[in-house]
């Protein structure tokens, strides 16, 4: 539930129990910028992050900041409900559909070795005219349908009256990283020429859209947005493809795919604002959404409400406790292990590099879900029957 917390110019809305320090530090850099538009928000799975704390919802006056989106643009959910249902035939033929999984979608770093059909990349974009992606656009080829690493994850999934879901996690891969650095680093050039007030310590380096470097960063953003969209169906395609090859009569429902790293032009209290989610997701009255949980805790797909006082935002996962460093470094593996085993969970924790994406590094998602039940409501309750990570 919401909560205020004032700041020196503008208030900071919050759906949070706590806060550690560095993420209200951050925030307070943000809701002082001369931009803001009525107040900055925290979602319940807010943590800090590179400038704009990660679960940050920012509304500005006709200025866009590269490092209030991220440095993955486009991230976001793909989920899909299977006609299957969770019983001893689709148990024994789990594990082969997994690694048939394997074979299709490169994992980690892994690209694929052969460029993909050209046709499954973002048609509606003049590439010519987007720096960035111009450069990067044919090694882009050979990453769209891969799933990245960190927090990515493919799951299948059951929900309450047994039926089986698809679920990814994934971003806009290199493309994206290369377009965030490369306006980031020029928001932070011009502000220098500009001589602005804010702190480049901050790192909240922002363009105005009076100026050039604003409107290509939004065009070329957008274009990463729609490729990271575009990774996530071709995987969700190709699972759908292994599934068929084992379940000849299986059906597919309607897919669900939001994105929780960008910005766009809304209307919010009567005025057109760049909203900025920065691992937060849009939660307009009616809309669809999924908000995952850890790996081995339940996932959401969700009704927005409208709130108007989140600029209709919501959580977009669960949220760290934790770095990943310090989740290596102090997490138990057998115990982590164990504890998903018992659960009865198919997962990839081998080693104590795998237990940075470990369920214990992250809020207890039925915490988040509870501070967040006047921006959605929960549709489907989703429990995880094997975790393929990045």
């Amino acid at each position: 539930m919401e909560k205020v917390l004032d700041s020196e110019k503008n208030p900071i809305k919050m759906w949070i129990s706590e806060v550690d320090e560095g993420t209200i530090k951050q925030v307070k850099n943000l809701a002082n910028l001369p931009f803001v538009y009525r107040h900055v928000c925290l979602m319940p799975d807010a943590h800090s992050g590179y400038g704009m704390p990660i679960g940050g919802v920012l509304a500005a006056n006709n200025v866009i900041i590269p490092n209030a989106v991220g440095v993955d643009i486009g991230c976001g959910m793909f989920a899909v409900k299977t006609s299957l249902t969770h019983d001893g035939l689709f148990k024994e033929k789990l594990p082969e559909i997994l690694e048939a999984i394997r074979q299709r979608i490169p994992l980690g770093f892994d690209h694929h070795k052969e460029r993909q059909d050209e046709t499954l990349m973002p048609q509606n974009h003049e590439v010519d005219k987007l720096h960035v992606v111009k450069q990067q656009y044919f090694s882009a080829i050979k990453q769209i349908g891969t799933l990245g690493g960190g927090n990515h994850f493919i799951e299948i999934q059951k929900d309450t009256e047994n039926q089986i879901w698809i679920m990814v996690h994934s971003g806009s891969r290199n493309i994206g990283l290369k377009v965030a650095e490369f306006y980031n680093n020029k928001a932070k050039k011009l502000n220098e020429r500009w001589l602005s007030s804010i702190d480049q310590k901050a790192d909240l380096a922002f363009l105005p859209f009076e100026s050039i470097e604003a409107r290509e960063y939004y065009l070329e953003m957008k274009y990463c947005i729609d490729f990271a969209f575009a990774n996530r169906k071709l995987m969700i395609t190709r699972i759908m493809e292994v599934f068929s090859d084992s379940f000849r009569d299986i059906g597919f429902g309607d897919p669900i795919n939001i994105a929780h790293n960008y910005a766009a032009w809304e209307e919010h209290y009567g005025k057109k604002v760049l909203v900025h989610r920065k691992g937060a997701t849009s939660a307009k009255a009616g809309e669809t959404g999924i908000i995952p949980g850890s790996q081995g805790t339940h996932s959401y797909i969700v009704e927005g409400l409208g709130n108007p006082e989140s600029f209709m935002s919501c959580s977009h996962g669960a949220g760290r406790t934790m770095s990943r460093t310090k989740a290596i470094r102090t997490l138990d593996l057998d115990e982590e292990k164990r504890r998903l085993d018992e659960l009865g969970i198919i997962h990839s924790i081998r080693t104590r590099d795998d237990l940075e994406e470990a369920a214990s590094a992250y809020k207890d998602i039925t915490d988040v879900m509870r501070l967040q039940s006047d921006l959605v409501k929960i549709l489907v309750e989703l429990t995880p029957l094997a975790v393929i990570k990045g």
